[in-house]
């Protein structure tokens, strides 16, 4: 047998020209970041000539200075969180997640949930193969709320926006909602409300779950940068969407309007916002940038943050492709125990901050 040596050099010049190419991105993220604010000042009050602290000036500020410093957020964050989801095998997830008692399978459902990129358009495939492999519903529909309500990509720009203390409040939440909502779900015994044929589909017998993949960093880098193209690529609209929206509620909508709708005084502005949330679709790069006008305006915390989450996690396309496989008693109870978890969230962030 014959070993050719020449391919552990190839391999090694590999690795260090990725993590070259990685530093030298950081270097110019970091560079970028710095020039954002007053690149954005300059364009604003020196380009344009708009006069500091008239509305257009403030909103066309606004809109320059986020633009760029989220879309490098993104970019930074998705990356090492794609980075990180390498080293996940999500096949030994679901089997650990099949071996284990309801509570902690919850609690592993929520985890896997908030650390997995999967959105509405995923969720019949997801629920499909769940079923096949024997999860009992409950944690099946806590992973399917999880998923989609704990975005990475929110997480990254609540960062930016509000700082570690809100998005750390919006993770915990998210994965306190999904955990609770599925434990209910769960013990409703609501198995009649799943269309039949989701059990009449047969596993493919040929998926080994305990194959490993094997990768080396040049390959993690390679997969994680093509992983943040897509997602940036996927999201680049609704950031300039939601921030043009933001940026014009920052400028030219009064106040004393939205306090009055969203304010901490208004007791029915918690349930109100989430169902008006609820027919709504956005992205979370698209209603996060929202949120934060809605905030600068006087809207209270609590009640942005639960129309936030009726947004992300009860939109109305993510019903509609849910109806595929659950039937309409189902669907309704799922949106009302999840409405209800949101709620009462709404209510305690706007008690304690």
């Amino acid at each position: 047998m014959q070993i050719d040596l020449t391919k552990f050099p190839r391999q090694k010049n590999t690795e260090l020209r990725s993590w070259a190419l990685v530093a030298l991105a950081a270097a110019a993220w970091i560079v970028l970041y710095n020039i954002i604010e007053p690149l954005a000042d300059w364009l604003a009050y020196g380009l344009l000539a708009l006069e500091h602290g008239s509305r257009l000036g403030e909103s066309l500020a606004f809109f320059f200075y986020d633009v760029p410093k989220l879309l490098l957020l993104l970019s930074g964050m998705i990356f090492v969180i794609s980075l990180l989801q390498t080293f996940i095998d999500t096949q030994k997830v679901r089997t650990l997640v099949e071996k284990r008692g309801e509570g902690i399978g919850n609690a592993m459902a929520a985890f896997f949930g908030a650390v997995t990129p999967f959105c509405s358009c995923s969720s019949v495939p997801l629920f499909i193969g769940f079923v096949q492999a024997g999860i009992p519903l409950g944690i099946t529909l806590t992973f399917l709320i999880t998923s989609p309500l704990i975005s990475e990509v929110a997480f990254v720009m609540l960062i930016g926006m509000f700082g570690w203390k809100i998005a750390l409040l919006y993770l915990i939440s998210g994965t306190t909602i999904g955990m609770i909502s599925g434990f209910i779900l769960g013990r409703m015994k609501l198995e009649r409300y799943v269309e039949g044929f989701v059990y009449d589909i047969k596993p493919r017998a040929n998926i080994d779950l305990n194959l490993e993949e094997k990768l080396t960093w040049s390959e993690r880098i390679s997969r994680s940068w093509d992983s943040t193209k897509e997602i940036v690529r996927k999201v680049f609209w609704f950031v300039i969407f939601g921030i043009a929206i933001g940026a014009g509620i920052h400028g030219f909508v009064p106040e004393n309007a939205l306090a009055g709708i969203m304010g901490k005084d208004a007791w029915w502005s918690v349930p109100v916002s989430v169902l008006i949330g609820i027919p709504l679709y956005s992205n979370p790069a698209g209603i996060i940038p929202i949120v934060s006008a809605l905030l600068d305006k006087g809207a209270s915390l609590g009640t942005a943050l639960a129309f936030m989450m009726s947004v992300i996690a009860l939109s109305l396309p993510e019903m509609i492709i849910l109806r595929r496989v659950l039937k309409p008693q189902l669907i309704a109870i799922f949106i009302g125990v999840i409405a209800a978890a949101i709620i009462l969230t709404g209510y305690m962030f706007n008690l304690v901050m």
